[in-house]
């Protein structure tokens, strides 16, 4: 449990940081920070003393406590090695990996250095990070949004790094709330082609499993509706299985129901990505539901899972790298004063042929 003074320390900064305390408001009196966190007067004061120290806040004698910018000026944004923050989902997981080397790689051949955090697609962890980013006072900032299809309670801090003159730019998605410069793939044309391949096959029960508090689960599943509509083949509800950040630790579990009630008629899956489309292999050995014979599978984001499995995905490309590193360039060149640079940038995608993907036999 933290100290008392800790929490008023937390709250305080939260305030400042996301602009709810801008800079010169004077913040509530002693006894009236005593009354709302219910502490002693000296709580209170050690804990403006130490938001004092930090730069947060300057005291005027007889005047009372004010909010100040001073923390920016300790940062290292205002050494001459200016440094870039990098806020993504994960960090070692899945693709994450590459795409910060990517960012990483660019970043070193002008000498920025890099402030990363990590957010596992949780808000609050993402407010923690983007508090993290505004007190160290970074010159730029690079960030996968948390559930990107979700309402964010986390606006405030973005538009604190609007009002500071801090460029950011958003990669893999974005917040639809705000007008931000971004670098994704074109999930829905993934999720199009991945749909459009397994017609072009013959199928015509094709289900599909997606994530969808995340952009890229709603964009991936707008792409498979297309291509339904398109090759007038009827959407199936019963053959879609959604699942979100919370509840991807049952899907092992979910797809086991999912691929009983469907075996008897679907006979293709478009997956959310490679992780889950080895999910899907896994559970199809565990039902004995042989791949591709019986079940034809593609996956998406052309991953390490897909080359390494023991069956080779049909999936496809993803940037990865390249848009680590071209969203690492923006920033720079946004730093460096360019103008006219593109508010947004989308990757095609491309099918990979793998193991995972038969052509259906005409009986």
């Amino acid at each position: 449990m933290k100290p008392k003074y800790q929490v008023i320390i937390d709250d305080i900064k939260s305030h400042i940081l996301s602009g709810t305390y801008s800079v010169g408001m004077q913040i509530p009196t002693e006894s009236a920070l005593q009354e709302s966190y219910n502490v002693s007067r000296q709580t209170v004061r050690k804990a403006i003393l130490e938001l004092s120290n930090e730069g947060f806040l300057r005291s005027e004698k007889g005047s009372g406590t004010y909010v100040s910018n001073q923390y920016r000026t300790r940062s290292g944004g205002s050494t001459t090695n200016r440094t870039i923050g990098v806020i993504t989902t994960y960090i070692s997981d899945y693709i994450f990996p590459s795409i910060i080397r990517g960012i990483e790689s660019r970043l070193n051949e002008d000498n920025y250095s890099l402030l990363l955090a990590s957010t596992n697609n949780d808000v609050a962890q993402e407010k923690k990070a983007l508090e993290m980013m505004l007190s160290y006072g970074v010159d730029g900032l690079i960030v996968e949004p948390t559930k990107s299809n979700l309402y964010n309670p986390n606006i405030a801090y973005y538009l604190s790094f609007k009002e500071q003159d801090v460029p950011f730019t958003m990669i893999n998605a974005f917040y639809e709330e705000l007008e931000v410069p971004f670098f994704r793939l074109d999930d829905v044309q993934s999720s199009y082609l991945a749909t459009r391949e397994l017609i072009s096959k013959g199928h015509t029960q094709i289900g599909i499993i997606a994530k969808m508090d995340d952009l890229q689960g709603k964009y991936r599943m707008k792409g498979y509706i297309k291509a339904l509509g398109e090759a007038k083949l009827r959407f199936h509800p019963e053959q879609v299985l959604s699942f979100d950040t919370n509840s991807k630790p049952d899907l092992a579990q979910h797809l086991d129901a999912f691929l009983n009630e469907n075996r008897d008629m679907m006979t293709a899956i478009v997956c959310y990505n490679d992780e889950v489309g080895l999910e899907v292999v896994h559970a199809c050995r565990r039902l004995d539901i042989s791949i591709p014979d019986d079940m034809s599978i593609i996956g998406q984001d052309n991953s390490y899972i897909a080359k390494n499995a023991s069956i080779k995905l049909t999936t496809l490309t993803h940037p990865q790298e390249q848009m680590g590193r071209d969203a690492a360039e923006w920033i720079i060149k946004k730093l460096q004063g360019k103008k006219d640079l593109p508010d947004n940038t989308c990757y095609e995608p491309v099918l990979i042929e793998g193991e995972t993907v038969k052509e259906m036999e005409i009986e």
